[in-house]
């Protein structure tokens, strides 16, 4: 049974969590508080964790951090906070995604149900060939095919590419993007990762101007869509 750890210091919330996670056939288990998460985490590892933002002693983007030292473990923030900058911060310290309170659970079910699939075990989905419609990316070998069609691209737009197939489903931030994939700093990083988004898209989209895979979350960053 798939382990669902919910860090959360309203009971209301955890109680309402718990009933509609345990429906659905999840084991949920919880924390009130960053440290206690951590330590029970450390002793007894869950599939995904739920984390809130305003907690107690240390908070949620302090968890992810320390969480991310050790484990790779899909981490999706819930919270009342919607301001982009604690978006950004939340998600370049490691979490996998992030839902506004209010949500509905049938939502939130399949933002896990992405996670897990992600987290699934390395060749299921971060395999040598990667295929999203008629679109292929040959990881191995760094060839790029739209149909029957080579695909040129150039170093800094293959490293982006690369970085948005291997991670399906998840939001990667502008300055993950541009450190991690484009190799840069993070300086002008929306700006730059913009253009070789758009780059992307006229060479890869059917029509660029509504791309099917390369999708913008507005001033976070972008997400490739799933089959």
């Amino acid at each position: 049974m798939t382990a669902v750890f919910v860090v959360d210091d309203e009971p209301q919330i955890v109680r309402a969590l718990r009933v509609g996670l345990t429906a659905s056939g999840y084991d949920v288990r919880s924390a009130g508080n960053g440290e206690t998460a951590l330590d029970m985490l450390a002793a007894d590892p869950a599939d995904v964790v739920l984390l809130d933002l305003g907690l107690p002693g240390i908070d949620g983007v302090e968890v992810v951090r320390r969480l991310r030292s050790w484990t790779q473990v899909p981490v999706i923030v819930l919270s009342v906070r919607d301001r982009q900058a604690d978006k950004v911060a939340a998600l370049d310290a490691g979490a996998d995604d992030y839902l506004t309170k209010p949500f509905g659970m049938d939502e939130l079910l399949a933002r896990i149900r992405v996670a897990m699939r992600r987290a699934a075990p390395a060749g299921s989905v971060s395999g040598p060939v990667v295929r999203a419609g008629d679109i292929e990316v040959d990881v191995a070998k760094k060839l790029v095919k739209k149909g029957d069609r080579p695909v040129h691209l150039t170093p800094t737009e293959y490293a982006l590419l690369e970085a948005l197939v291997t991670n399906p489903g998840k939001l990667l931030t502008h300055r993950w993007l541009m450190e991690r994939a484009a190799g840069g700093s993070s300086g002008g990083a929306s700006q730059y990762v913009r253009v070789y988004v758009a780059q992307l898209r006229r060479k890869l989209e059917d029509d660029a101007a509504r791309p099917r895979w390369i999708l913008t979350e507005p001033g976070l960053g972008y997400r490739f869509a799933e089959e």
